[in-house]
């Protein structure tokens, strides 16, 4: 395992994956090409994330309206969805620890939906805040 490391967060990546900075996210992906993790960070500047506030921006950010369910990711905590979008299976999550708020979303072809959701599901479990 190869541990992914930024300056709000770390993750553990089996060998099948990669990772790579771009622009103000990292992206994930799997070296078979099915799909790919990319994760946005957010800071509060005071206080923490609380669960209404998560589920309130999950909410406003959408594009269109979802079925939010509780996610738990790791130490992260939040709230997750999925649909299917213009042949894209997409998975979003906005979970929080603390002053962290990390935006998630998983995408692939819609003939490969399911087809990783067990091993992003493990990789995503492995998220660890980082303190400032």
């Amino acid at each position: 395992m190869n541990v992914l490391e930024t300056e709000w967060w770390s993750l553990c990546l089996p060998p099948e994956w990669w990772a790579e900075a771009d622009g103000e996210s990292i992206l994930i992906g799997d070296r078979d090409g099915v799909g790919s993790i990319e994760i946005s960070t957010l800071l509060k500047e005071q206080g923490d994330f609380d669960r209404d506030t998560v589920r309130g921006i999950a909410g406003s950010e959408s594009e269109q309206p979802l079925e939010w369910r509780t996610a738990s990711l790791g130490t992260f905590s939040g709230v997750g969805a999925s649909y299917v979008e213009e042949g894209a299976a997409i998975r979003e999550w906005y979970v929080a620890c603390g002053p962290t708020l990390l935006f998630i979303t998983y995408s692939c072809d819609e003939e490969q939906r399911g087809l990783d959701d067990a091993a992003v599901d493990e990789l995503l479990d492995t998220l660890q805040p980082l303190r400032r």
